[in-house]
């Protein structure tokens, strides 16, 4: 496949990326090298990882728990710690090996540590293959608040490889078509048209045309003060409902993907109410989602702690919750303002 070139560094799929990294290493003559695991990617990703690297340098690695509860300030002051205790120094190198959270998390701490030293990212899941490990985003949860510390920094390299993909849970692998879903409702229809047909010989072309988008997006808009908005839609309803269930102790957690996707038919809804979205595309969208993902039941108690939570999205300005809402297919308008009462009646029509 053909490497995609970001702002500064480039996006390698499959051996070139390994061959790629064995350059840099060889070129930039690191002191250092550490990679970042969790214990899922270091006993099933990282043996991978060295049969293709083959690496004649040492690698030092940092284990990390897994999970979005673990997505803090605190792992990232052991990181510290323990890169520090290592002997780590400003020409250390750091890799990522993981899906969200070690790419956003490890890009956050190499990015901090000494003001900066170099990192490249190998995400091994989906949702980080075509979203998180690429655009130049970092950061971490404050409390179950999503990605509220952070920010902007370009790695070396990014290395795409579907083999990864098999260590995954089908549930995780369904976890990253949201993203592609979004990039086909906000960007290019043919994506979505090629989520609908479920045809699994095409990830590859899936994981590389969403790579391109947001590549396409973040260099025209890298620090998300117009386009770049579009990225978030459906993530303003489902951060909150992302949250929600990440805190609740009676509810089990749902994937960044599962809370995204219900948050892309009650958006949905919502362009239907304010910006005259067609009501037919709408249940078109829904119909879909609801193939891919398990339909769950959003309880009407829980809608004030929902609320309460989009108070604190990142993305909002001046105390208003903005959303990204279609008027079409690849159509959109950004920074729309929504009356509570709609807001809640979009959860309404998710639960119908």
């Amino acid at each position: 496949m053909q490497t995609i070139e970001a702002a500064t560094y480039p996006v390698h799929f499959h051996q070139k990326g390994y061959k790629a990294l064995r350059k840099l290493v060889t070129d930039k003559k690191y002191s250092s090298i550490f990679i970042l695991v969790d214990e899922n990617t270091l006993t099933h990703c990282y043996p991978v990882f060295l049969e293709k690297l083959q690496p004649t340098f040492d690698v030092q690695l940092i284990e990390i728990p897994s999970g979005e509860i673990h997505k803090n300030l605190e792992t990232c002051v052991a990181v510290w710690n323990k890169i520090t205790a290592l002997g780590a120094d400003r020409k250390s190198l750091f890799i990522t090996l993981g899906g969200g959270v070690i790419t956003d998390l490890g890009g956050f701490v190499a990015s901090c540590f000494k003001r900066g030293i170099d990192f490249v990212n190998i995400p091994t899941t989906l949702l980080s293959m075509v979203d998180a490990s690429v655009g130049g985003k970092t950061g971490v949860d404050l409390g179950v608040l999503k990605n509220q510390i952070g920010l902007f920094a370009n790695p070396q390299m990014v290395i795409v490889d579907d083999e990864y993909l098999t260590t995954l849970s089908p549930r995780e692998v369904t976890s990253g078509m949201a993203e592609i879903i979004k990039y086909g409702l906000t960007y290019d229809m043919k994506l979505f048209n090629q989520v609908k047909e479920s045809k699994e010989q095409q990830i590859n072309e899936l994981i590389h045309r969403s790579i391109e988008i947001k590549n396409e997006v973040v260099l025209q808009d890298p620090k998300e003060k117009h386009l770049r908005k579009i990225l978030n839609f459906g993530h303003t309803l489902g951060h909150a409902i992302e949250s929600f269930y990440l805190e609740s102790a009676s509810k089990e957690t749902l994937t960044h993907g599962e809370a995204i996707a219900i948050g892309m038919i009650c958006e949905s809804y919502l362009s239907s109410k304010l910006l005259n979205f067609s009501a037919a595309k709408v249940a078109e969208i829904k119909e879909t989602i609801l193939s891919i993902y398990p339909k769950i039941t959003l309880e009407k108690e829980d809608f004030s702690e929902i609320m309460e939570l989009l108070k604190h999205d990142k993305k909002n300005v001046s105390g208003n919750v903005n959303f990204v809402l279609l008027f079409d297919f690849e159509d959109y308008k950004i920074d729309c303002k929504v009356s509570d009462a709609l807001i809640i009646e979009s959860l309404e029509y998710y639960n119908r």
